[in-house]
């Protein structure tokens, strides 16, 4: 069992298990967008590729996806506020807890991101925020925000080839959470189809499906509490020192004759 517990703003947690994403704000736990939107049908196209891979090969490739994500994101978010990146910087990876360099294929996609920034140069306003929507409760993490020609943007960050329903369902949830946005867009980054290796896509809003995924999400996890709070985040146990019985002193007299 892992649990991933991480500060993602001031008095807020992100409290990660494989089957569960929580927010903690004090004593209060919200689900995660992504983990509402994870129960919308992902469609058919999806599970025809499941069905050719199989469950576990289609599981380890999903796990290296999300690795490589986690620290292309990482190495864009040092971009963004304005670091180098070098192509021997160290990211850590989330499966290993080790810190590694970017692979090519990472650093492809970082180095498609920055072409992206040069063609469009956006005005960043905020990188990897989090947004809480307290009348549904829900909460969740925004890659960055930026104005571009005059105009708000919520901007995903996606090294998949494919964008698929819950990636809009998803930026849709966000916008209902920060109403200073007034545009949504995914952002393809490593993206193989086209020259520019990069792609960047306006996004419908559509959060009445959203709301959909969370019915659904609501039906799937009735009862389901965020038990990870009662679990020590350490365990150990130190075997008492067996102590050695104390070994009784007899006192020996002596008789003096006195002549």
């Amino acid at each position: 069992m892992k649990i991933e517990i991480k500060k993602v703003q001031n008095g807020i947690l992100r409290v990660t298990t494989t089957d569960e994403r929580w927010y903690q704000i004090g004593e209060t736990f919200l689900p995660s967008v992504t983990w509402i939107c994870g129960h919308y049908p992902k469609g058919i196209a999806f599970y025809k590729w499941l069905a050719d891979k199989g469950w576990d090969e289609a599981e380890a490739i999903k796990s290296a996806a999300g690795d490589k994500g986690s620290k292309v994101h990482k190495a864009i978010e040092d971009i963004l506020k304005g670091k180098t990146v070098k192509y021997d910087s160290k990211y850590r990876n989330p499966s290993t807890e080790e810190l590694e360099e970017l692979t090519p294929q990472e650093y492809g996609c970082v180095m498609s991101f920055v072409d992206w920034a040069k063609e469009t140069n956006p005005e960043v306003i905020a990188t990897e925020y989090t947004v809480i929507n307290q009348e549904l409760g829900y909460a969740g993490t925004v890659d960055f925000k930026a104005k571009i020609n005059g105009q708000v943007y919520l901007i995903d960050l996606k090294t998949s080839q494919q964008v698929w329903p819950e990636h809009e369902l998803q930026v849709s949830a966000y916008k209902h959470a920060d109403k200073g946005v007034e545009k949504l867009a995914i952002l393809q980054v490593g993206y193989n189809r086209n020259k520019a290796k990069y792609k960047f896509t306006d996004i419908e809003d559509k959060f009445d499906l959203f709301l959909a995924a969370r019915q659904i999400w609501v039906n799937e996890t009735a009862g389901t509490v965020p038990l990870q709070k009662d679990y020590p985040l350490t365990l150990s146990w130190k075997k008492p020192v067996e102590k050695k019985p104390r070994t009784k002193k007899v006192a020996v007299r002596r008789k003096v004759q006195v002549a």
